[in-house]
């Protein structure tokens, strides 16, 4: 039987997804690689982030249903787990998951093919342990790892602690089992990606930073990269590991949010801003060629003109080398449902506009410092000519070269920016 996955949202899923790949592979089942071709199988990782990821991914299930009315289409992720009620009473839907027993993919699929009868199993997530889930091979340079699930922050506007539940970690040993595999298996690069990555380890006896300390040490794995980590869980700890370690690239992730302390305050974000900017000071003390990058939200209710015109002034400030922005997205049941003062979606898209060109200027600036300078990237990808891959922090390199150099690292000189490339020589 062919099979097709459809993965919408963060590298969790996309971690989630390509272990149900690897199980359906390795048991006999075939892999479409073109949307348009027809499957037997369809598996949608939903998202629920925000309104508009729970719109596509409703819109992909009604498509794939018509696309073969006989397939089974199964259904898994966050919008699965929050809105599995509305989702059964779609007629052509098979199987119903959420976010628990994705690595028992084939059970549900078996079960269904032999008594044809719809299966929603969706568990309460409070007080779950850990799924274990191991990756024997990533379809790229680049692999992501899965150590952590779930969150307890409870940001007013974010529907994910909901959807994913309390905080859970893999065993140590089991993620350096998967990375040590993984590298094996020729990737070069790790990802640590997780639903809040840096809370690492606070149901075990062990922290973040014991992790790291640990990874560092497998012989062969030239990158580790952290997909995202809050700045409050960069401690003391975590800085001496990224001071004394090249493994770990020069480019982090740490969502902001707002960078307006009265907006930051009503998000229930644990720090402000002046804790913000002298954390990254830190972090450039030791790596002062590190990419930063966060995440900014705009239009949250009651923000004003002045609170958005204090969070540009802020970033600016603040140096960012990438901001990626969205507008604020109502969540039913989340505290910012229940706020005054909601913006209009023009208001909003406005803001978002300043904040992606604020974005670019920043970017390009940041592109612009390694003209003249040699840096190290392993290719990707190779098109027209030109191989495509990555820097450790992250800078886009297109280099004319051989399509035998992909997967390798390669020393360059950057010759010129030409967006989104830093083009080399």
């Amino acid at each position: 039987m062919k099979f097709y996955i459809y993965t919408l949202g963060c590298k969790v899923n996309t971690y989630e997804s390509n272990v149900m790949r690897d199980i359906l592979l390795n048991n006999g089942y075939e892999e479409v690689t073109k949307k348009d071709e027809i499957a037997d199988i369809y598996i949608i990782n939903t998202c629920t982030v925000t309104n508009t990821a729970h719109q596509k991914s409703f819109k992909i299930i009604r498509h794939v249903i018509n696309q073969n009315k006989k397939a089974i289409i199964v259904v898994v992720g966050c919008d699965a787990q929050i809105n599995a009620d509305i989702i059964k009473e779609i007629n052509g839907v098979s199987i119903i998951l959420g976010n628990k027993n994705k690595s028992k993919i084939l059970d549900y699929i078996n079960e269904y093919k032999e008594n044809r009868k719809q299966i929603v199993d969706i568990y309460d997530l409070e007080n779950q342990d850990f799924e274990c889930m191991q990756l024997n091979n990533f379809n790229k340079t680049r692999a992501f790892v899965k150590i952590q699930d779930g969150c307890e922050n409870f940001c007013s506007y974010c529907i994910i602690p909901y959807a994913r539940g309390n905080v859970r970690s893999k065993d140590m040993q089991d993620v350096i089992e998967e990375i040590t595999h993984l590298v094996k298996e020729n990737h070069r690069e790790i990802v640590l990606t997780g639903i809040h990555t840096g809370h690492y380890g606070s149901d075990k006896d062990y922290n973040f930073a014991c992790l790291l300390k640990e990874i560092v040490k497998i012989e062969g794995l030239e990158r580790l990269r952290i997909s995202s980590i809050e700045i409050n869980e960069i401690t003391e700890d975590v800085l001496d590991i990224i001071k004394e370690s090249e493994i770990i690239v020069d480019h982090i992730h740490i969502p902001m949010q707002s960078a307006c302390d009265k907006t930051l305050k009503e998000m229930n974000r644990k720090y402000d801003c002046n804790f913000f900017i002298n954390k990254i000071n830190d972090i450039r003390k030791i790596r002062p060629n590190i990419s930063i990058t966060t995440d900014i939200i705009v239009g949250f209710p009651n923000e004003t003109e002045e609170d958005f015109n204090q969070t540009l002034k802020t970033i600016k400030q603040i140096n960012f080398s990438k901001i990626h922005a969205f507008p604020f997205s109502l969540r039913k049941g989340t505290k910012a449902e229940q706020m005054p003062n909601h913006l209009s979606e023009i208001v909003k898209k406005e803001r978002v506009k300043k904040l992606i060109k604020l974005s670019k200027e920043l970017e390009l600036d940041y592109m612009n410092q390694f003209i003249g300078r040699e840096v190290t990237f392993i290719p990707e990808i190779y098109k027209d000519g030109y191989l495509i891959g990555h820097t450790g922090n992250y800078l886009l390199i297109k280099y004319k070269g051989d399509v035998s150099d992909i997967n390798k690292t390669l020393k360059v000189k950057i010759e010129k920016t030409d967006y989104p490339y830093s083009v080399a020589i």
